[in-house]
């Protein structure tokens, strides 16, 4: 639904890098170029980002 505050799997902060990365990907940059720039160099916290599906827009109305 909402992305992850933190990493399922290390426990470091990802969710405040969210927004950016999604902004910068939707302008059509490079998401691995993207999360080198934000920091987030671990695998883990890595996959927390990249495969994020956002679903909210999706369930809202059904509430």
């Amino acid at each position: 639904m909402m992305v992850p505050v933190r990493c399922f799997t290390c426990g470091n902060v990802v969710g405040e890098h969210w927004e950016a990365f999604t902004a910068r990907v939707d302008e059509g940059e490079d998401p691995a170029a993207v999360l080198d720039d934000l920091g987030v160099s671990r695998h883990c916290c890595r996959r927390m980002l990249v495969s994020h599906t956002d679903l909210v827009d999706v369930v809202a109305p059904y509430q």
